[in-house]
């Protein structure tokens, strides 16, 4: 195996760390909240080989998945690769296989034509499975307790796409999950795929269209009456890719749309909006009020990835590319294609990985979290009151800290909305991790808890929590896929 290269300056606590591990009654300074009583999850990329090619966009890491398992106080703590088929390839060989991202002509052809995803990008529990998700390849399903891989998951054979998107979303009134997957008659192409799948993980309706001009979408929104599709211009075009460039380059030529579909609808239904060119890449939440649809996002003047910068050589003006979090509202009761309004919720700079209380997703909703992504520095976060209009901060005191997507836990299935807990990562040092345990309400007052791991963990992407009682799993499984084994008692710490 040859040596992985060595972190550019300013990104050494980003570097691989390689490993899996258990880690039994994580050192906790303060108390940690009793209510606390399921799992917090978390997804990123962790190279398990020095790459194939120089200076590889990270979103084609490895997939890895840490859990910290709460329950009376006390909290567990474990890491373990997703299995995919990929990895798997790699180890039996022993040395990276697979190239750039989204570039199969530059793996080993050993590997041609296979599955090249990585599940690195989002992980939830649905049906008493742990989803990994990547957008280029279908689940994969873990044990919600052990990690262990269970395998690919295709919903009982009903996945029409070869892909899924990253961010599903789960109806808090009735379980179902909204999804959809783009690229879905092949590489590059414009076609989407949408999904309405049941709590029990049975894919119940599907609608096919074909998008304005195939781009990353990475994200979309969910109403309680609608499905929002944002499709911003970062474009793939093989002929740029023939040339030696990335899978995806930043067009600051082209113009947004705004898809709008009615849940349960057709294709027919399908309404475009358009904007100005600018970008976003997550969704804080979406709502409508009968035929006003809006959706809430943070949105930059120019794109955010800098390994995907213009196809024509110019870079990404990092001042334009600091986000706001933004409301986009249209009007399905009018012909129009422009949006009804456009409205700033909060100045914040740099906003990004935007999170609400998920019991208030798809309806009118009040707070919600978010870092600062305002230049190099992670090192702090909000939490935005829409009501007041009031946007209050916290921040490490070392400014080398690098915190990570925050994550709501109410404090009980009743509790008024935003009543309940902050969870924040943060990678602090060579030698120290934390979690952050905050009152989700008044983060300016400092974290109530905080975990400590006595070693560098690489910050991840996304994070979701799921309740001891979510965990339990059925019997049998009613699809004929891969079943978790563990009981739901086994959810906690072992005490």
């Amino acid at each position: 195996m040859s040596v992985f290269p060595k972190p550019p300056p300013g990104r050494e606590l980003h570097a691989p760390n390689r490993f899996e591990m258990l880690l039994e009654d994580v050192e906790v300074e303060g108390d940690v909240p009793v209510e606390l009583n399921g799992t917090f999850y978390q997804v990123g990329p962790d190279r398990k080989y020095p790459p194939r090619v120089p200076d590889p966009v990270p979103f084609s890491d490895d997939g890895v998945v840490q859990a910290f398992r709460f329950d009376r106080g006390r909290v567990d703590f474990s890491r373990r690769y997703v299995q995919t088929p990929r990895i798997k390839r790699e180890r039996e060989a022993g040395e990276a296989l697979y190239g750039g991202y989204r570039l199969p002509h530059t793996d080993h052809p050993s590997v041609a034509d296979t599955n090249r995803g990585v599940a690195n990008t989002n992980v939830l529990v649905h049906n008493g499975r742990l989803l990994a998700l990547k957008e280029d390849s279908p689940p994969i399903a873990m044990d919600p307790v052990t990690l262990d891989t269970l395998g690919e998951w295709d919903f009982g054979g009903s996945l029409s796409g070869p892909g899924f998107t990253a961010h599903p979303k789960k109806d808090p009134e009735t379980g179902q999950m909204i999804a959809f997957g783009f690229g879905a008659k092949g590489f590059m192409t414009k076609d989407v795929v949408y999904y309405e799948i049941s709590p029990e993980g049975k894919i119940t309706h599907e609608v096919w269209f074909t998008a304005p001009y195939y781009s990353e979408m990475h994200d979309f929104g969910v109403t309680r009456d609608y499905v929002v599709f944002p499709i911003f211009p970062l474009i793939g075009d093989p002929e740029q890719v023939k040339a030696g460039k990335q899978h995806f380059g930043w067009d600051r030529s082209e113009q947004v749309y705004l898809g709008v579909l009615p849940r349960g609808g057709s294709a027919e239904d399908l309404r475009w909006f358009k904007a100005p060119n600018q970008f976003a890449s997550h969704v804080m939440n979406a709502f409508n009020v009968g035929p006003l649809v809006s959706i809430d996002l943070p949105v930059a003047a120019d794109g955010v990835f800098p390994w995907f910068p213009p196809y024509d050589g110019s870079g990404i003006d990092p001042v334009a590319a600091r986000g706001r979090l933004t409301r986009w509202t249209v009007d399905m009761s009018k012909k129009d294609e422009d949006f009804a309004e456009v409205k700033i919720l909060s100045d914040y700079p740099g906003a990004e990985f935007p999170r609400t209380d998920d019991r208030l997703q798809m309806s009118e909703y009040r707070h919600g979290w978010m870092l600062s992504l305002d230049g190099p520095v992670r090192n702090e976060f909000a939490h935005v009151d829409l009501h007041k209009g009031t946007t209050t901060t916290w921040a490490a005191d070392d400014p080398r800290t690098i915190l990570q997507e925050p994550c709501f836990v109410p404090l009980s299935g009743n509790s008024a909305e935003a009543e309940g807990f902050l969870l924040q990562t943060a990678t602090v040092s060579d030698g120290r991790s934390e979690v952050l345990i905050f009152d989700a309400r008044t983060i300016g007052d400092g974290p109530l808890a905080r975990l400590t791991l006595p070693l560098r963990l690489k910050p991840l992407y996304h994070t979701s929590w799921s309740d001891a009682e979510e965990i339990a799993r059925p019997s049998a499984d009613p699809l004929g896929g891969p079943a978790a084994t563990e009981t739901a008692t086994d959810a906690g710490p072992k005490g």
